[in-house]
């Protein structure tokens, strides 16, 4: 069974999912060694809902935090049919070549039941998927605490502690995974399409306002001078645009992820970028802000989670709920009374 195999077959996202027995140790171990197989259970581990599997996951993410936060974590979006899977693969591909080593975490929060199209992505990148250097991981949402931004902020951290200097997360979906994502890398690329008939398709969304870069893919054969009419008109608007990142200019690139052209310089421009904001202080503020909204965003999961999962709560919300939609209970009535239920509840310890 080939690596890419063993990976895929350890993927489980329920909360009864099966785990070798390892104790925290082995877990940490193996995950600083780059043992492929308990690196992949040790995500199970982390995506796992089960209250014992995250108590012990995240003893085994304590033990490993010394040893992470030396990736360049770079975010990945695209409109669709920007060949967003073609180009991770020739650009882990060249970064694989170079020395580095390459983790792509797939993301998409649109897709919780079937994860049809998380689990695509990986059978589309072969290639990369075969590189001993590189390590494709999807990433469960779940849908319960702290759901997308929990588990692959928590994954991401496994795979910086097993040596991994190159995160690359894809937003499989489409609307909130992109914000997600942001909230989440150093550097965020979108990637666009030319000859679609709708060169500034992409502003329409507003997610070229949270890009560090554009980038035009396919701009091969017929469809270079395309591209470089494109590139002209992105950076035209972008220079009137503020930038996503505090004293780094937003500019518009091309690339070929079928021949490799343009690969080596969007590379380059991300090096540029680390150089740049490390020199001015951006780099490491931007991951202290990321890590206290992760925790912020997680205290309010948790709380609305404990809110609704209150059996008092839950017991008058269908009368409440049917009182305010019928006109004769007020929203903020309605509120009050669930909340006084609720802190009832609280302070009689029951």
């Amino acid at each position: 069974m080939s690596e890419g195999d063993k990976d895929r077959t350890s993927l489980n996202f329920s909360s009864s999912v099966r785990l070798p027995r390892l104790s925290v140790d082995q877990y940490v171990q193996g995950v600083r060694e780059n043992n492929r197989t308990i690196l992949a259970q040790a995500i199970t581990l982390a995506e796992s809902n089960s209250a014992v599997h995250m108590n012990m996951a995240q003893e085994v993410i304590r033990q490993l935090l010394p040893h992470t936060g030396n990736s360049i974590r770079i975010g990945i979006t695209g409109v669709p049919g920007a060949g967003k899977s073609t180009f991770i693969e020739t650009f882990g591909t060249m970064l694989c070549e170079k020395g580095h080593r390459v983790a792509v975490l797939a993301v998409d929060p649109s897709s919780t039941v079937t994860r049809g199209s998380i689990l695509g992505d990986k059978t589309r990148m072969e290639l990369l998927s075969r590189n001993p250097n590189a390590f494709i991981r999807p990433s469960a949402t779940g849908g319960t605490l702290g759901g997308v931004n929990r588990k692959t902020r928590e994954t991401m951290l496994i795979c910086e502690a097993a040596g991994y200097d190159v995160i690359l997360i894809e937003t499989v979906g489409v609307g909130q995974s992109e914000t997600t994502v942001r909230s989440m890398v150093d550097f965020f690329l979108l990637l666009m399409l030319t000859g679609a008939g709708d060169e500034l398709q992409g502003i329409k969304k507003g997610v070229i306002e949270i890009a560090d870069a554009l980038l035009i893919n396919k701009a091969d054969g017929e469809n270079k001078h395309r591209a470089l009419v494109a590139r002209g008109e992105y950076n035209r608007v972008l220079h009137y645009l503020q930038p996503a990142t505090s004293g780094w200019e937003t500019k518009a690139y091309m690339c070929s992820a079928l021949t490799g052209e343009g690969i080596e310089e969007i590379w380059s421009v991300i090096g540029q970028f680390r150089d740049q904001t490390t020199r001015t202080g951006g780099f490491d503020a931007r991951r202290k802000a990321q890590s206290l909204d992760w925790m912020h965003s997680m205290t309010q999961d948790y709380l609305r989670a404990t809110f609704y999962s209150n059996p008092e709560v839950a017991g008058m919300l269908p009368t409440i709920e049917s009182a305010v939609a019928s006109g004769q209970l007020s929203v903020t009535s309605a509120v009050q009374q669930l909340v006084e239920r609720f802190e009832k509840r609280d302070r009689d310890g029951k």
